[in-house]
């Protein structure tokens, strides 16, 4: 299932904070960042601490795409 974390690179945007920035305040590692840079599947896990440090919801930061068989 594809996904796109767009909205969360247009929160931090929004918020000035940086990806190294979010890293340490989520306290993620550089490699979920790195998965989260080429839209690739993270641990819940980790898209829950991101929610938590941003104060949003998944809705907020990740697009679910449809698949290309579906289209």
């Amino acid at each position: 299932m594809p996904v796109c974390y767009n909205k969360l690179w247009k929160i931090l945007i929004d918020r000035g904070m940086s990806k190294t920035d979010l890293i340490k305040s989520a306290k993620i590692t550089t490699n979920a960042m790195a998965k989260l840079g080429k839209n690739e599947d993270v641990r819940v896990e980790v898209l829950v601490k991101i929610c938590r440090t941003l104060h949003c919801t998944l809705d907020d930061i990740i697009e679910i795409l449809p698949d290309k068989q579906e289209q």
